[in-house]
């Protein structure tokens, strides 16, 4: 397992047409999608089985069906509900701060928080994101475009008071971003030895702001 990235909007209706309906407020439903994410992390999701998330969960495998389709079902309802759930915490931690570079670092450190707090969810979402074969392409990129719509807020905040440049290309610093923060977190998965993922949110925001170059630096030097 080498991929990841994250997030979206739960709605009653979604572009592929899945419905949240009333069984989505049941605790069946939120405790099969929970096992789901275990195993599929853990066994990888074209190994894992309904049987094996129905053990997972403590349910009877037919008890699957009355909330999902099959498999394939799960994981999308997985990048609908569950991914949606971190989103609104971004989104949160975002809207208490006022200034632009604020915004940024709360934005980082709480990106970084819920992949620590949920390996599992995060493998899965890493995964599920860089596959070349996505099987919630649609979710996938929907959710996407809400994270980077979120950074272009902050980053027109912080460039109306002042505080990041007014010159950038921002559809270039979205996918910077994105990007580098996508790296960040999928290299602390594979890493052999124990560290703090969210201790990288400043060094990161840092770097976005501060760049790699050294001031009075000149396209001649």
């Amino acid at each position: 397992m080498n991929e990841y990235s994250f997030i979206i909007q739960l709605c009653s209706k979604s572009s592929r047409g899945i419905k949240i309906t009333k069984k989505a407020k049941n605790n069946k439903y939120h405790l099969i999608l929970e096992a789901a994410v275990k195993v599929f992390a853990r066994q990888g999701f074209y190994q894992s089985t309904v049987a094996q998330i129905a053990k997972e969960a403590g349910v009877a495998d037919g008890t699957i069906y009355l909330y999902f389709k099959n498999k394939d079902d799960i994981l999308v309802h997985f990048f609908h509900y569950k991914t949606k759930q971190v989103f609104e915490r971004f989104q949160a931690e975002v809207d208490k701060a006022e200034s632009g570079l604020i915004k940024l670092r709360n934005l980082i450190r709480r990106h970084l928080a819920e992949f620590q707090k949920d390996r599992d969810m995060a493998i899965l979402y890493q995964v599920g994101t860089h596959q070349i074969d996505r099987l919630a392409e649609e979710q996938i990129r929907e959710m996407s475009k809400m994270y980077q719509d979120l950074v272009a807020e902050i980053v027109e905040v912080g460039q109306q008071e002042g505080s990041i440049r007014k010159d950038l290309y921002v559809g270039l610093v979205k996918r910077f971003i994105l990007g580098a923060v996508d790296e960040v977190i999928n290299t602390w998965l594979h890493s052999e030895r124990d560290y703090d993922l969210v201790s990288m949110a400043d060094p990161l925001v840092e770097l976005f702001i501060r760049g790699i170059g050294t001031i009075g630096m000149t396209n001649d030097d």
